[in-house]
């Protein structure tokens, strides 16, 4: 069993090999510490793992085997934000344990993993101690010798300072230590993790250019927000030169760097949501399935920049692994609508064990899929998956369009999904009330959310335009994906009433959500006409 520890901390070094001569600097009275506490020395051994391309440090992690001190074991380390990384533990083996293989299968795919460097550390620790002697951070001044366990290399040795913040501190304590160790002559650590610098200066002469440019990656790594954080919403982002419609060549871009560029963000994605989902974080799920509706619909809306006659099996393997996704995610968050419509709902107005029943019915629905989505994670199709997402960056099938100006061919792709939103509106508009009505503005919610994904790719080069549609579209979207999800909530509760009543139980409280969600679903269906008038001529001249 894995455990999950949330890191947070600072590195520094000397000018030289080791530390000052007067030693570290006495950090009482620095913000709330009161007094300093040595917990003495300790030898520590790891070997580092990665496979021989490094794809690990080129995304800020480090996978290591550590013997000595009180956390003996496998330590997997993934990026959060500068300076925080969440460090997730197993018990020492001989080999790399299961657990943490299966949150590195989406960087690693069927590589090796192998031992880099070894690091021997002797390090020394103190606690920054409260005036009531809570521990609010530790400090460890590490002597450091590395060397390459196999192949040729060289030792390096060095000094560094970590300090770490206890569960619950205050980054403004870091911020006050830091001043403190700056002025005393110290200096931030020139790599993000002792791995980093192992293996520069390890190196062997033709390989520190390597090893330089995984170190320049690894630290931008670990200064950007991952899935766990704000990578579910960068991931549809452009960079901050493309929201100033700047192109990173002097050259005008092509329809084809322009929709690599928003596939490869996707792409990243979702291979840094995959461990996420694996440790069942909030959300992830859902932001994991939100980029692979993104890649397919990118796919579909750009094909005259890539050739759909190899995207389509593409988009085919990602619509199954959107549906794979959703098992047990729809039942969820459809539970959830209708546990908060019953909480609001009078005591007198649900009778019976109505709870219990929601309850009953929510686990049978949820039963077994997040296992089941263990083993897709796990599975042959969605590893050939992701390695033919990177081939269609590496080698796009490219359309005729590829190579165009990519202002000539993308407001084109834009206004052909906007006009295919436009027809379904109308039939959803001009449909009678029921079912008919009900399945139109279920394709016009989906031809909202693909009309919104064309825009945030075209966004680098449309600029604003594209900005203010896909916030149109996402508008239209909410209403119409509340529409939806009111149609599921029905379903969901005559299926609810029927076992009620088959049970004997009173069913009453069935009824009147039921009536509520009609009268909820018939509200946003008399808003349509009003919000798509608006979208409809507020959109002509723009991003069309």
């Amino acid at each position: 069993m894995a455990d999950t520890v949330r890191e947070i901390e600072r590195k520094y070094e000397a000018n030289g090999a080791g530390l000052p001569p007067e030693g570290l600097p006495d950090l009482t009275g620095v913000d709330r510490v009161a007094s300093v506490a040595d917990r003495g020395t300790a030898t520590l051994d790891a070997t580092y793992y990665d496979t021989a391309d490094r794809r690990l440090a080129r995304d800020g992690i480090t996978l290591r085997r550590r013997t000595g001190g009180d956390d003996a074991g496998w330590h997997l380390k993934l990026p959060v934000a500068a300076h925080v990384r969440d460090e997730i533990r197993a018990p020492l083996s001989d080999t790399v344990p299961r657990a943490l293989r299966g949150l590195l299968r989406s960087r690693v795919r069927d590589a090796e993993l192998i031992p880099l460097v070894r690091i021997a550390t002797r390090r020394e620790t103190r606690q920054l101690l409260a005036a009531d002697g809570t521990v609010l951070a530790e400090i460890a001044a590490d002597q450091v010798r590395a060397d390459r366990p196999s192949g040729p290399g060289r030792t390096a040795e060095w000094a560094e300072i970590e300090v770490e913040l206890t569960a619950g501190g205050d980054t403004a304590l870091l911020d006050a230590v830091e001043d403190r160790l700056l002025r005393a002559g110290l200096r931030p650590a020139s790599t993000a993790s002792k791995a980093a610098r192992a293996l520069r200066d390890t190196a062997p002469k033709g390989e520190r250019k390597t090893a330089a440019k995984s170190e320049r990656e690894a630290a931008t790594e670990g200064g950007r927000k991952t899935a766990a954080e704000g990578e579910r919403k960068t991931a549809a982002e452009p960079t901050a030169a493309d929201q100033c419609g700047e192109p990173p060549t002097a050259e005008a871009p092509t329809a084809e760097e322009i929709v690599l560029r928003y596939l490869t963000r996707q792409i990243r994605a979702l291979t840094e949501l995959d461990p996420a989902v694996r440790r069942d974080l909030p959300d992830s799920v859902h932001q994991m399935r939100v980029a692979t509706r993104r890649l397919r619909s990118a796919l579909r809306s750009y094909a005259t920049v890539l050739d759909r006659a190899a995207t389509d099996p593409l988009g085919a393997e990602l619509k199954w692994l959107a549906a794979e996704l959703g098992v047990g995610r729809d039942a969820e968050v459809l539970a959830a609508r209708i546990q908060e419509a019953l909480t609001a709902l009078p005591k007198e107005l649900r009778p019976g064990p109505v709870r219990t029943r929601l309850r009953t019915w929510t686990q049978a629905h949820r039963k077994g899929s997040r296992k089941h989505l263990i083993a897709v994670l796990d599975g042959e199709r969605y590893l050939t998956l992701l390695n033919a997402l990177d081939a269609l960056i590496t080698d796009p099938p490219r359309a005729r369009a590829a190579r165009r100006p990519a202002d000539r061919v993308l407001p084109k792709a834009v206004e052909r999904d906007f006009r295919r939103l436009a027809g379904h509106v109308a039939t959803a508009l001009a449909a009678p009330p029921g079912r008919d009505r009900d399945l139109a503005l279920h394709e016009a919610r989906k031809a909202a959310k693909r009309t919104r994904y064309a825009a945030e790719a075209a966004r680098p080069e449309l600029g604003r335009p594209a900005k203010e549609l896909a916030a149109r579209m996402t508008e239209l979207q909410e209403l119409l994906g509340d529409h939806q999800d009111s149609v599921m909530a029905r379903e969901a509760l005559r299926d609810l009433a029927a076992q009620a009543h088959a049970a004997g139980e009173n069913a009453f409280a069935y009824g009147v959500l039921y009536a509520r969600e009609e009268s909820r679903a018939a509200a946003r269906e008399a808003e349509l006409p009003t919000l798509w008038a608006t979208i409809d001529s507020g959109t002509a001249g723009g991003a069309r």
